[in-house]
């Protein structure tokens, strides 16, 4: 089959058009039976192909037809021997993964860094995390890679780990070196999982990181909706054969996927997948070149940093994506989050993430020098606005958090006997729920770790400054759950 072919798009336009009577959900019946507002918003074609898993149009759980010729074209495309469609998200990919190669008391060595995902799947198998710590940018605030030495002594140690997770990019764009990892972890037969969510793009252009199938790792969850063009919430699993058993991947990504799996997700992964193996190259040059020409322009406003190559300098990063466009606002003496907020009410920009210190702006082929030129005017406005002329009445220092000790198993505490007191007396208490900053997703605390004053003081931080803190069930933030303890009986 040839990269230009949509077999299960296609499949589906051919059978919208056959207008087949229709008695099988979905209800709306071609958008019939729904709101007229809505239905005239959305548009008959999208309603059309708004289907479910009837005999022509094949079914996902157990594919035979156009669904798994599509799969097959999206395995050539991205280099892997099996690709499986994900119509729950790269979180429904990623736990897919874990629970592929781990079970209850089994090791697996992941990055602290990790999405809620890694730990939720983390819980929901019963394993055991060994954490690496990752690099911390002192600067930027943010966190980078693990670095090879990291990932020596973990193997050197936990030997028997079922599984080794490596982000690649993380959210900011930054990649450890995945080929040497893969190539170590594989000298201990420990198969490399890789979160590729914010990597989707970097498998079709020379001038970016080594994908995680180029790199020889075993399997990577990819969001082809985050920087592919697909709809949001679809994404791929890339499998490679060895280590990990693709039968073992499939009942275990049937078990997590909903029955009623969305064609219109499903198509536009397909859709995607031709765009990006038959134009991919020259539409991510151009977005990279625009992306080049955007950081180049923020360096020259006063107050504002845009890292690009000296970036590398550090021992966790071995390369880059530049069109994640990371922007240290710190320097204005605004926090990010206000730079988001100004952007948004002054120039109608809306931004990927906004942090303590940066916004970060991502560039894809759906950007052009139009939007670009919006940005730079904007950021020169918001430097003329919050800039001083005194560098050193600007600085603000860079509070980070510290990587929590883990007292029991993620899945144990999730289960524990627990009681719920103050957020701001649990210091030294074992936390029984996740707490994190969205986005990115990635925990200040997971079931199971000490609450630790220094964490709390970031925490509160967070929520001074209006940043999404979430994760506690009280919504108030102001009490968590933590493990029970119990008094000795006198």
């Amino acid at each position: 089959m040839s990269q230009y072919e949509t077999p299960l798009f296609t499949g589906l336009v051919q059978h919208a058009k056959s207008n087949p009577i229709q008695f099988h959900i979905p209800g709306h019946k071609k958008g019939a039976g729904m709101d007229p507002e809505f239905r005239n918003f959305i548009g008959e074609n999208a309603l059309s192909i708004d289907l479910i898993n009837i005999a022509p149009l094949d079914d996902l759980h157990s594919p035979k037809g156009m669904i798994k010729e599509a799969q097959k074209l999206a395995a050539e495309a991205f280099g892997a021997d099996h690709t499986f469609f994900s119509v729950q998200g790269t979180s429904g990919a990623i736990m897919t993964m874990i629970m592929s190669v781990c079970g209850p008391g089994d090791k697996i060595i992941v990055p602290r860094n990790v999405h809620k995902s890694v730990m939720s799947a983390i819980v929901f198998s019963g394993a055991t995390p060994i954490f690496i710590h990752p690099e911390i940018d002192p600067n930027l605030g943010i966190s980078h890679g693990i670095t090879i030495e990291s990932v020596e002594k973990a193997l050197e140690i936990h030997p028997d780990a079922k599984g080794l997770l490596v982000i690649n990019p993380t959210y900011f764009g930054i990649t450890a070196d995945l080929k040497k990892i893969v190539e170590i972890a594989h000298s201990y037969e420990v198969p490399v999982l890789v979160d590729e969510a914010h990597g989707v793009h970097i498998h079709f252009h020379e001038g970016l990181p080594y994908s995680a199938m180029e790199a020889g790792a075993d399997m990577a969850a990819t969001s082809v909706h985050k920087l592919g063009g697909s709809l949001t919430q679809s994404s791929v699993l890339n499998v490679r054969e060895g280590l990990v058993s693709p039968q073992r991947v499939q009942s275990i990504i049937s078990m997590l996927t909903t029955t009623s799996t969305s064609y219109l997700l499903l198509a536009s992964l397909d859709a995607a997948r031709k765009r990006l193996a038959t134009e991919g190259r020259d539409l991510i040059g151009a977005a990279i070149t625009l992306a080049e020409t955007i950081r180049q322009e923020v360096n020259e406003i006063p107050h504002l940093l845009c890292p690009g190559k000296e970036i590398l300098e550090s021992d966790a990063v071995f390369d880059y994506d530049p069109t994640k466009l990371i922007i240290s606002v710190k320097d204005l003496g605004i926090n990010g989050y206000e730079a988001e907020k100004w952007l948004r009410n002054e120039y109608q920009i809306e931004v990927e993430l906004s942090d303590l210190y940066n916004i970060l702006c991502i560039v894809t082929p759906g950007d052009t020098e139009v939007e670009a030129a919006i940005l730079i005017e904007a950021l020169k406005k918001l430097s003329e606005q919050f800039g001083k002329a005194d560098d050193e009445a600007n600085h603000h220092h860079v509070i980070l958090p510290d990587i929590p000790l883990l007292a029991m198993s993620p899945r144990d505490a999730f289960y524990s006997e627990t009681e719920i007191i103050p957020l701001n007396e649990s210091a030294g208490r074992i936390s029984a729920e996740f707490i994190m900053v969205y986005p990115p997703g990635i925990p200040i605390f997971i079931p199971g770790e000490i609450i630790t004053e220094e964490n709390l003081l970031y925490i509160r931080k967070n929520i001074e400054v209006g940043l999404p803190v979430q994760g506690l069930e009280d919504e108030t933030l102001k009490t968590i759950r933590v493990i029970k303890e119990f008094e000795a009986i006198r």
